[in-house]
């Protein structure tokens, strides 16, 4: 059974541009050539407008939901209008959309300037999430990107991936790798560690063994119910550095 890699792109006209798409060809290129191709599947949207994100989840129903675009700290994430403009989604409305698919989304990226704001209301209700602590450059992001799609195509653990992507930014001597942080919801690590398939499974494979990473329902509201008090963070705030074009 393959997991769905939801990747939402959004950079608004009057905002700095970004370059998404190179972000979204590493992501690709990564998950093409490793291991584990066969179990991911990447959906894309580009442009993408408030609406757009609650139909794209709704239709394609992923396993890891991957945000890059501008970030508007507390206010919230940016996304486009019909006009390809800025409209900001408020955090608390951020969160109550990812409140109404309890059990189905492992992981979220956000790959924007100051959406640790988003990830620790989003935690309540999914397995992990990646938010960045400031605002950070296009090269630290794509290169975050890069390393821990590598890693999560090699079969390594989100937890891994992370570590992955900040050593990829580390790597190329520009100092943010302390920037992307991790937030955890411990309720449903532990479900998703129960319930996961072994890393040791044949590449490019599938297992008639497998297990699905959603909780059954009478798991999924228990979860729910403890889940506010569960998140931990890996990382730093303290370190800061010069960026390039932020997000």
């Amino acid at each position: 059974m393959s997991k769905t890699i939801l990747l939402l792109t959004a950079s608004p006209v009057d905002q700095a541009k970004l370059r998404l798409d190179v972000e979204e060809r590493e992501i690709d290129e990564g998950l093409r050539r490793s291991l584990y191709r066969d179990q991911f599947q990447l959906k894309k949207k580009a442009a993408v407008r408030i609406g757009d994100l609650r139909r794209a989840l709704l239709d394609n129903k992923p396993q890891i939901l991957h945000f890059c675009g501008h970030g508007n700290g507390k206010d919230g994430l940016v996304f486009e209008n019909q006009l390809g403009k800025t409209q900001i989604l408020s955090t608390d409305a951020l969160a109550n959309l990812f409140e109404l698919f309890p059990g189905e989304i492992e992981c979220v990226v956000l790959n924007a300037c100051y959406s640790e704001v988003q990830a620790k209301a989003i935690v309540q209700h999914v397995g992990y999430v990646i938010g960045m602590n400031k605002a950070i450059g296009d090269k630290a992001a794509i290169k975050f990107s890069t390393g821990f799609y590598d890693a999560l195509g090699a079969g390594r653990s989100v937890e891994d991936a992370y570590k992955f992507g900040c050593n990829a930014i580390q790597s190329e001597g520009i100092p943010e790798d302390l920037t992307p942080v991790l937030k955890i919801n411990s309720a449903w690590k532990f479900v998703l560690e129960r319930t996961k398939q072994p890393c040791n499974t044949s590449p490019t494979q599938n297992s008639s063994t497998e297990t699905s990473n959603t909780p059954a329902y009478p798991q999924i509201k228990t979860i729910h119910q403890e889940a506010g008090d569960n998140a931990i963070m890996f990382g730093q705030v303290e370190h800061t550095g010069d960026i390039n074009i932020q997000r």
